[in-house]
């Protein structure tokens, strides 16, 4: 059998645009043998149609514990683990129905689109701080403390703690994945979980109208969340909320500045922003290149035996540019009907937070275009950083534009 195709991370190329290597993957066939985050090696899925059908799949499972390489395990924190495991992304049902239940209303649709006049509220008066300027960057000055300040006022964090679990939040993901170093992740995840037990022992001394007070006394047929449970429900939010969110902003941005007749057109025709985000998440989402699961049996995908408890790499970033599904899939277009992309996932486990998403990055793309003129980028394109592994998106997004 033929080696494992090698992600090469290393490769400020290949940071830079991954697509090229994506489009070599999928030309090895539906299902291939990869190397992917910190050496572990596993199956990657590159088709849209058999990503689509594995996140539905009750076969695959997202609990660590059903698999079958034990260095996946080793990289959660030592003390916390067993917490972590129980956490509303990895459990199946019916625990997951539990948790996710609890947690639900507070993101559908009608609540999500109250939020409007306060996420705009928010994206004006960082758009005002760096106006007169005329230069800023985008990533640090708006799109990360617009989602950073909406989920700590939705959960009741105090802002004034931002910067703490950002720098926590960075240390977890900012790790090279060629140099893991168990030490510093498991200083980060544990500074991380006793801010979040101090901050729920606070919120039952106060409650508040906010939704980790809910939280903290939801019931679901008369049982309340146990601690480890509420713990994690709080780290999840509080991360999940904004970090993508952050790469759908910075990301999108970039796009538009790689590509001035889709801003242009975008400029022109502003009701032509929601179709936007919904291409920017196709065309190059947050979350790259897809989502890992676990066969609790073997499974036949395209001709290929993927034995039980093996990693899968659902691929979600190729599979928004397979052409079987997508026309011109390489191709930004910011007029496209928008189609089923799997940025936010499918199934059970579809991304809770996706309506907020959304908005955010509708509100704050929206913003920037109509009150940055002359926007451009104030570095070469080349000289860009983007994230490594699992997220997607710029580092930084440093831009120059008209001060007023």
């Amino acid at each position: 059998m033929d080696e494992p195709a090698v992600f090469p991370y290393h490769d400020p190329a290949f940071l830079a645009d991954p697509f090229p290597f994506y489009r070599t993957l999928r030309g090895q066939g539906p299902v291939c043998r990869v190397v992917t985050v910190r050496g572990i090696e596993g199956w990657l899925l590159t088709r849209y149609e058999d990503g689509l059908a594995a996140l539905s799949d009750s076969r695959f499972s997202s609990d660590l514990l059903d698999a079958t390489d034990t260095r996946l395990l080793d990289q959660l924190p030592s003390a916390e683990r067993e917490s972590f495991l129980r956490s509303m992304i990895r459990v199946g049902p019916p625990d997951h129905t539990r948790l996710r239940r609890l947690v639900s209303t507070a993101f559908t649709a009608r609540r999500v689109a109250a939020l409007r006049p306060r996420v705009q509220e928010i994206t004006d008066g960082l758009l005002d701080a760096v106006l007169p300027a005329g230069h800023a960057d985008l990533v640090a000055d708006v799109a990360l403390p617009l989602p950073v300040t909406v989920i700590t006022e939705m959960l009741g964090v105090p802002l004034e703690d931002r910067e703490g679990f950002q720098e926590w939040t960075d240390t977890l993901l900012a790790q090279d994945p060629e140099h893991f170093d168990k030490d510093v992740t498991d200083g980060a995840w544990r500074k991380m979980w006793a801010y979040l037990e101090d901050l729920l022992a606070a919120k039952r001394r106060r409650p508040a109208d906010d939704l980790l007070s809910a939280l903290i006394t939801a019931r679901d047929d008369e049982q309340r969340l146990e601690e480890d449970e509420l713990v994690s429900m709080a780290f999840l939010l509080l991360v999940a909320g904004y970090i993508t969110t952050v790469n759908l902003i910075g990301g999108g941005v970039a796009a538009l500045l790689a590509h001035p007749q889709q801003l242009k057109l975008l400029r022109d025709d502003p009701g032509l922003l929601p179709g936007a985000v919904e291409e920017f998440l196709r065309y190059d989402g947050p979350v790259n290149p897809g989502l890992v699961r676990f066969p609790t049996e073997d499974v036949k995908i395209g001709g290929v035996t993927i034995p039980r408890g093996a990693t899968v790499l659902i691929a979600t970033a190729i599979a928004d540019r397979d052409p079987a599904q997508f026309t011109d899939p390489d191709r930004l277009d910011v007029t496209r009907t928008p189609g089923a992309h799997l940025a936010f996932g499918h199934g059970a486990h579809y991304c809770l937070g996706a309506p907020l998403a959304r908005l955010e990055g509708e509100i704050a793309i929206g913003a920037i275009l109509r009150r940055l003129r002359d926007l451009a980028l104030a570095v070469p394109p080349e000289d860009l950083r983007w994230q490594v592994a699992s997220l997607r998106g710029p580092k930084a997004l440093p831009v120059t534009f008209i001060p007023s």
